[in-house]
């Protein structure tokens, strides 16, 4: 893939700048109906197998993106794709000002996962391209403080600001418009070359030398998915059922707690060995899961909050670990391929649990359908943990400034 040479370090600063500010936009948006799912739950009555289809359909639709569109800007350059995808999440903004039933709705999540998914793919390339030593950071934090500053930001304005299902929207628009105008000043890290078409057929491959520490890798990676896809879709009326409250910030919060811890766990473990990362976060993951459930039960709030830091910490780092278990076994050519299979297993850890909770909640009741869940969660975490334990040769140490 031929690239371009950055002209000069002001411009580097001042696209790197934009990048990560575009990076945090796409997330923040990504986040920002948690807080919201209650509201809408209130106002057309549906139910939580329906909040669940809402959410689940974003996961779906970013997955779908990742892989048609993910390495299309490496045909026609970066420009156009995050062009392209901002309008695509500008048009989901404005459906989600109108929403005013679920087919709204899941229009919205619908086009913002397809428009996530890609902005996802080229901006972190983008990134890697401007910035080849603090670019693999960045895209492992940006998008944790997307999320965090989303569902905190969101519920702030539901809780105490006008306009409650659409301020937040109006405020993400209007950073949207603005980088949609600006991305065009941006200089183009990367040559147009044919084969754009062919690029859109989804690849799948897992190299055989990979294919043990994918296996090892995914029950913690599945955990970990799995209570992110939970957090996202039902933790405000999780919170509402077990302690009566109705704040709206609480629900942001929850996702804002859970994303940061995230990213302080992987930001501090950024130079450990990946096996090492990797038992240690399937020990706070379970830790973390288990204090929840005993949050359910006991109604304390506080107690929900200091679970989340501790489950938080595992996510971040059962995440990073996973990625970086595999990453480094796989030939340059065969990690696109490989890449692709991981996200495609977390994606669909991502929403399919998340939407059988939903579905079991109508039946069992959410609290017990959350006790079920966070059981499962734990038994996952505890068999990666002893996985990784039994394993004889450790994963490889990829260093920070890995560019894959």
């Amino acid at each position: 893939m031929p690239t371009k040479p950055m002209p000069s370090n002001l411009s580097q600063r001042s696209s790197l700048t934009f990048l990560v500010i575009t990076v945090l936009t796409f997330l923040a948006a990504s986040s920002a109906p948690t807080p919201l799912y209650q509201v809408y739950q209130d106002n057309l009555h549906f139910s939580a197998a329906m909040l669940t289809l809402i959410f689940g359909v974003y996961a779906v639709s970013l997955l779908a993106a990742l892989l048609t569109v993910g390495s299309l800007s490496d045909y026609v350059g970066r420009k156009p794709v995050i062009f392209a995808a901002l309008i695509l999440n500008i048009v989901a903004m404005l459906l989600f000002i109108n929403a005013d039933s679920t087919a709204y709705l899941i229009a919205a999540r619908a086009l913002q996962g397809f428009a996530t998914g890609t902005a996802t793919a080229v901006l972190g390339a983008t990134l890697l391209d401007t910035d080849r030593l603090r670019g693999p950071m960045l895209n492992s934090l940006a998008p944790m403080l997307g999320m965090a500053s989303g569902g905190l930001g969101s519920g702030l304005l539901v809780e105490y600001a006008p306009w409650p299902t659409q301020l937040i929207y109006f405020a993400l628009l209007g950073l949207m418009v603005l980088q949609a105008m600006y991305v065009w000043r941006l200089p183009e890290t990367v040559s147009r070359i044919p084969g754009a078409l062919k690029s859109l057929a989804p690849t799948l491959h897992v190299p055989k030398q990979a294919r043990r520490a994918l296996g090892l890798a995914m029950p913690l990676n599945v955990a970990v998915w799995a209570l992110g896809g939970f957090f996202s879709s039902l933790a405000p009326s999780l919170v509402r059922a077990a302690t009566g409250s109705t704040s709206h910030l609480i629900g942001g919060g929850l996702v804002a707690v859970i994303t940061l811890s995230g990213a302080v766990m992987i930001y501090s473990l950024r130079e450990h060995p990946a096996d090492k990362v990797m038992r240690l976060s399937a020990a706070l993951l379970a830790a973390g899961v288990a204090l929840l459930l005993v949050a359910v039960q006991s109604a304390s709030l506080w107690l929900f909050f200091f679970a989340s830091v501790v489950a938080g910490l595992g996510f971040g780092g059962g995440f990073m670990g996973s990625v970086r278990s595999i990453v480094g076994l796989a030939l340059p050519h065969e990690r696109a391929g490989l890449m692709s299979a991981f996200y495609v297993l977390s994606y669909l850890a991502f929403c399919l649990p998340a939407l059988l909770a939903g579905n079991l909640s109508r039946e069992f009741g959410l609290i017990a359908t959350t006790d079920a869940y966070g059981a499962l969660l734990i038994l996952l975490a505890i068999s990666a943990l002893a996985g990784l334990l039994l394993q004889r040769a450790p994963s490889p140490h990829i260093c920070k400034t890995d560019n894959s």
